[in-house]
């Protein structure tokens, strides 16, 4: 597994008649920051917790840190993190009895807890709030302490569930930079969110769509992987213009953004033809113009024009 931290074969997760998780494929490298991309119900969360030794598959391998899951998930259990939305903290307790008290949870040796307290602690921002109760502080304070207990044993891997959804977005951008400094020092990270903005920060991102794998690879070249199906239109009556459109064929998506349209064709378009089909749609009351692929382009490829997750608060 040499770069490797996850590997899963056909991962699969049913809970009766449903299929969760549709027998998935996964590599995610070591100290980077990966993504899961899609809607809520996409398996996201089935999918981490299975990872990570909280949930039997129905079927399929997986290997987390050379280890076979979950058969050896309680070795697994001290070399990884897990950080929900819900930020799991003790708010009766102060800043630092919570950290303290996840440093014993996690097997930190008593000589060297309190050193390691003091140092998250300062690495994030909690000096001079120590002693405050966590059920005081705000949601990105919550969300920093959340983190901080997360790595308080400092695991070489990461597992963060949709950890954004409760705070604003000054907080969210915080938030990322520090992933990055944890990747940095050689953490690996596997982050699920269903917000556009954070999974274009990710090194490497899987997209999910109703328990199935639609798409993988870096931002970057899953955009690329679009160049030439996507346009967009400027038309003084967006509305009536995206409804003509988006009754031709060969028209996969369309999204108003102000007074502009953007278009995504499908894979068997002819550039040429749809470029024609375009213009002849609007009547000679707007203009066609070819526009650089998006992730939202993509998702809307890989799910055929399912919603699209959002751009974040």
């Amino acid at each position: 597994m040499s770069g490797t931290a996850i590997r899963a074969r056909g991962l699969t997760r049913r809970f009766g008649d449903l299929v969760a998780v549709d027998h998935v494929d996964l590599d995610i490298p070591k100290a980077r920051v990966s993504g899961f991309l899609g809607p809520n119900g996409s398996g996201k969360s089935t999918t981490i917790r299975m990872l990570c030794g909280l949930l039997t598959p129905t079927d399929g391998e997986i290997e987390v840190l050379g280890l076979r899951i979950p058969e050896q998930a309680e070795a697994l259990r001290r070399r990884i993190g897990y950080m929900t939305q819900k930020f799991s903290l003790f708010e009766d307790l102060t800043v630092r009895e919570n950290l303290a008290f996840l440093a014993t949870v996690q097997g930190v040796p008593r000589a060297q807890a309190g050193r390691r307290v003091d140092e998250l602690l300062a690495q994030y921002r909690f000096e001079g709030r120590e002693g405050q109760l966590a059920g005081t502080l705000s949601g990105g304070q919550k969300q920093r302490l959340a983190l901080a207990g997360a790595v308080v044993h400092q695991p070489e891997l990461l597992f963060l569930d949709e950890p954004t959804s409760a705070v604003d977005p000054e907080s969210r951008r915080d938030f990322w930079e520090t992933l990055f400094e944890l990747a940095d020092v050689g953490t690996t990270l596997l982050v699920s969110t269903h917000y556009m903005d954070e999974a274009e920060r990710c090194h490497q991102l899987a997209i999910l769509d109703r328990g199935k794998l639609v798409a993988s690879g870096s931002p970057q070249a899953l955009s690329e992987a679009l160049v030439g199906r996507t346009f967009e239109v400027t038309s003084a009556r967006p509305r009536q213009a995206r409804r003509c459109i988006e009754s031709l064929a060969d028209v996969l998506g369309v999204a108003q953004i102000g007074s502009q349209l953007r278009v995504l064709l499908a894979e068997s378009a002819d550039r040429a033809d749809a470029l024609a089909m375009l213009q002849r749609a609007l009547a000679g009351e707007g203009e066609v113009v070819a526009a650089e692929p998006s992730l939202e382009d993509v998702f809307v490829a890989a799910t055929h024009g399912q919603d699209a997750p959002g751009r974040g608060p």
